[in-house]
């Protein structure tokens, strides 16, 4: 799907989540990827084959 250089990171890579944005939808809560993956605002995440990551907020720390 990336047509422009530098290529973005696969949708099944690490630093997916850095590709561009080719949709944004915040109304709605998500956004296309150029590499094809759409993340939603709660962190989850669609893979372009279907696969389904889901939401992967970090812990909430307490302050003492």
């Amino acid at each position: 799907m990336c047509t422009h250089t530098p290529h973005c990171p696969t949708a099944d890579g690490p630093a997916a989540e850095s590709a561009r944005s080719v949709a944004s939808h915040p109304e709605q809560g998500w956004s296309l990827l150029c590499n094809g993956l759409v993340v939603f605002e709660d962190t989850g995440e669609l893979l372009p084959d279907g696969r389904v990551v889901p939401p992967h907020r970090p812990l909430a720390t307490v302050a003492v």
